[in-house]
């Protein structure tokens, strides 16, 4: 029974000691860039009413998500996005703002997914979003805060696909499908099922020139030089702007300097069917999920009562955590915590001590020295925890300064720490 208890339920794991601290780290760096680019910390509930995450957001499927009621009988889910949160809280308390607005998140989200993907059904999401702005202007910065991002994170391969929500959406207007006909396409496309891609658009009355297109949207990947060969294939003019908003912002995204980690997809689809403009993902080596996302939702606000653009993205921090670490790309931490021994009679000195340094910003443990320890148990416990150094307060003048990882011994007076 006990060694049950032990163990996490299925999809959910305990974040410890040297990956925690890397963990806080990357999370940090990756705040400071949203901070830079003007972006404003926001929290909301880890729970929420149902509705928030319903069909007609577009957001996750209702089976994937964790319902529980609370007394009054009102259905409640873990939050299993954060945009549509993100997004009640602008219609709430920015209802007559029309100037940008620039939030950013750190926190859970949580997908009931089928045990046999493997995948963490708590993952941790640091995210922004930038409302009331519709320019291309606000779809590149988005952009180039996310490699951003990356690159402060450490890497140095990594890809950001870009696609365009309208493109599909201007072709499945064309079409005539039903919300039905769109879903099953939707699915068809997002799995290459080319050949169920044919057998749906055959049963449909459309030219020949439609069907090619969606026969060729897996193609339609690469660099700047496709989107140009991608207008010959349509004259649907929602289909045609959306390609020029995406040469629009390739022109800005030049501008930053970003554009060698810029690829695009016109076949991009998303599972979030709130997506009306740009949609987006980041890839890199050593995981196959993808290590940010997002784009633009121009209509989710204006469901909780404010007509506003918006646009976002999301870092997946743990799959973040575990390319770098495939790619063994290191997180040092900021600051290593030194271990300060002392025997029984030096308690106040050693307070003393502890309190000069941790004045002075120093992470400091204090430990009595027990009687039948060796030190050199202590200091395979200091290299153990991740310590830096130990300070052996051995006698009321002097002081052995050890190191961790070494093993080294000096000694030193304890008046020169404590100028």
């Amino acid at each position: 029974m006990i060694e049950k208890l032990l163990h996490t339920p299925e999809g959910v794991r305990d974040i410890y000691n040297a990956e925690c601290e890397r963990k806080l780290q990357l999370q940090n760096r990756l705040h400071h860039v949203m901070k830079l680019h003007g972006f404003k910390d926001i929290q909301t509930p880890t729970f929420e009413f149902f509705d928030i995450f319903s069909k007609e957001r577009g957001t996750v499927a209702a089976k994937d998500m964790y319902k529980f009621f609370d007394r009054d009988g009102n259905t409640l889910v873990l939050r299993p996005d954060i945009t549509p949160s993100i997004a009640r809280c602008a219609a709430k308390y920015y209802k007559e703002e029309s100037f940008p607005i620039r939030l950013s998140y750190i926190g859970s989200t949580f997908i009931n997914n089928n045990s046999y993907q493997g995948k963490l059904k708590e993952s941790t999401q640091l995210g922004a979003e930038l409302i009331n702005d519709s320019s291309t202007d606000a779809d590149a910065e988005m952009l180039a805060l996310t490699i951003e991002c990356l690159l402060e994170a450490g890497l140095n391969e990594f890809q950001v696909e870009i696609g365009e929500a309208d493109f599909f959406r201007g072709l499945v207007e064309e079409a005539g499908f039903d919300e039905e006909e769109e879903y099953q396409l939707r699915i068809l496309i997002e799995k290459k099922n080319m050949f169920g891609v044919e057998e749906l658009i055959s049963s449909k009355d459309i030219s020949d020139e439609l069907k090619n297109v969606f026969l060729t949207l897996p193609e339609l990947f690469g660099t700047i030089d496709k989107l140009i060969s991608a207008k010959s294939l349509t004259t649907n003019y929602r289909a045609l702007n959306a390609i020029e908003r995406l040469e629009q912002l390739y022109t800005i995204l030049t501008a930053y300097g970003l554009e060698k980690y810029i690829t695009f997809d016109l076949g991009m689809l998303s599972k979030y069917n709130y997506y009306t403009g740009i949609i987006f993902r980041a890839y890199t080596y050593g995981t196959g999920d993808t290590i940010a996302n997002g784009g633009r939702y121009d209509n989710l606000v204006g469901q909780f009562g404010k007509d506003a653009p918006a646009i976002g993205l999301a870092i997946m921090v743990d799959q973040l955590m575990l390319a770098l670490s495939r790619q063994k790309i290191d997180i040092k931490p900021e600051t290593e915590n030194t271990l300060i021994l002392y025997k029984h009679n030096l308690l106040e000195n050693a307070i003393v001590l502890a309190n000069h340094f941790r004045n002075q910003g120093m992470n400091i443990e204090l430990l009595r020295v027990k009687e039948n320890t060796l030190l050199e148990e202590y200091i395979a416990y200091s290299k153990r925890n991740g310590n830096g150094g130990i300070l052996y307060y051995e006698s009321a003048e002097l002081i052995k300064v050890i190191n961790s990882e070494s093993g080294e011994v000096q000694e030193a007076n304890i008046q020169d720490f404590m100028r």
